[in-house]
């Protein structure tokens, strides 16, 4: 086999095109393929009503960048037939390995987007050497063109919640799709109007307002607005995390009033703040000591009454869900701790979407799970002020996006 034959098989280059010859610079490190087609060869147009073969018009000269063979970097050149389809449309033919994008491999492609899901992007710009816009661009049109062919006709339970884009400020709204475990849609800022445009998008994606049933999202009155305007069947429960987040942070109001006049509590404040099972064993001793020190401290009664609470989740029925709620709504109102009253009657104000939990038993675990992946993407993002740029590595990394639908090469790389 000559050395034109064994590249057209690594690369699988078959009729009517073939390679011409082959080009290696040892000193550039660097190898380019010359690909030409058989003389008299026809082609087919990829553009509606166009059925026929058509014979060859004119040519152009093209490159594209592929796979390092080896540590020598790859490119592809062809002379690339026109193809005349009647007497007003003459269209460029697409070879089979040409990308999405201009001037990259269908391969090349499938590696870059691998790479980016794992790295943040001007990392991935050093190790290819090509510059951050052109992977941008790449991760992009994957991200947009294949959303445009996601289904969301089967989706029925959403998750929704905001996160900030930069620490502080900037938010992003995240829709989740909490069966199929992925991100829907991602929306700037976090008030009602983040609710209209998802269900604008789930539409326009074959979705319908009225399939869903559920939705778990925090007591945002904007978020509870936007869905009983839009999603007239859905249910809302208020995410168990949220809710024992406004707790906590009701028992670290009650600490930090304490904590200037007793210094068993200084340092203590994530003692407070976890479950002791995800205490170390020198917070475990030193929660310990608080304990038995004798002090009739508020913030261990405050401990308490959040740790009742999170029981309340193990009821076995909703009747005793219920049961055990109105017991807890005494004894926090009663408990002349007045952050832990303001927080049992803000879930009062909103006691039906906290008893929706024991019939949906839906949450937004997955979002906290999916929050983490965000917050590391801001790293891939860094450095452009372009917010759709985070948007896009959010989609590329928490979306499931099936981009072999655009390229049958992705996936190769995965694993």
């Amino acid at each position: 086999m000559n050395n034109n034959l064994l590249f057209e098989a690594a690369l699988s280059v078959i009729k009517p095109w073939y390679i011409d010859h082959v080009e290696f610079d040892a000193t550039k490190k660097r190898l380019d393929i010359f690909i030409d087609f058989e003389r008299g060869a026809k082609f087919s147009s990829e553009e509606k009503g166009y059925d026929d073969q058509y014979g060859v018009y004119d040519t152009e000269q093209k490159t594209w960048r592929h796979l390092n063979f080896f540590e020598h970097e790859c490119y592809l050149h062809c002379r690339t037939p026109r193809i005349k389809l009647d007497e007003q449309t003459i269209r460029l033919v697409s070879p089979p390995w040409a990308g999405v994008n201009k001037g990259f491999t269908l391969l090349f492609e499938a590696l870059l987007i691998q790479l980016c899901k794992q790295m943040p992007v001007r990392v991935v710009s050093r190790m290819i050497k090509e510059t951050d816009q052109k992977i941008w661009r790449v991760i992009q049109k994957y991200v947009d063109l294949t959303r445009e062919l996601s289904d969301f006709s089967h989706v029925t339970a959403v998750g929704m919640d905001e996160t900030s884009r930069a620490k502080g400020h900037d938010y992003i709204t995240l829709f989740v799709d909490l069966d199929e475990r992925k991100t829907l849609f991602v929306a700037d800022g976090k008030n009602h109007e983040v609710v209209d445009r998802f269900e604008q998008d789930l539409w326009e994606h074959n979705g319908s307002a009225e399939n869903i049933t559920d939705i778990s999202c925090d007591m945002s009155p904007a978020f509870i607005k936007g869905v009983r305007k839009n999603f007239p069947n859905a249910e809302i429960t208020f995410d168990k995390f949220h809710i024992i987040k406004l707790i906590n942070e009701a028992v670290d109001k009650v600490r930090k009033m304490e904590v200037k006049n007793d210094p068993l509590l200084r340092g203590a404040k994530y003692l407070f703040l976890k479950n002791e099972s995800n205490l170390t064993n020198r917070q475990i001793e030193q929660l310990s000591k608080i304990k038995l020190s004798g002090s009739h401290l508020k913030s261990l009664r405050a401990l308490q009454i959040r740790e009742s609470f999170q029981d309340i989740y193990q009821a076995p029925t909703e009747a005793s869900f219920v049961f055990l709620l109105k017991k807890w709504y005494f004894w926090a109102t009663h408990s002349r701790l007045e952050p832990m009253k303001e927080a049992a009657k803000t879930i009062k104000s909103h006691w039906d979407g906290v008893v929706a939990w024991k019939r949906s038993q839906i949450n937004n675990g997955i979002l906290e799970g999916l929050n983490s992946i965000v917050q590391a993407a801001r790293s891939r993002a860094k450095g452009f002020r372009n917010p759709r740029y985070y948007k896009t590595i959010v989609y590329l990394t928490t979306g499931k996006l099936d981009f072999q639908v655009m390229n049958p090469c992705v996936g190769t790389f995965s694993g």
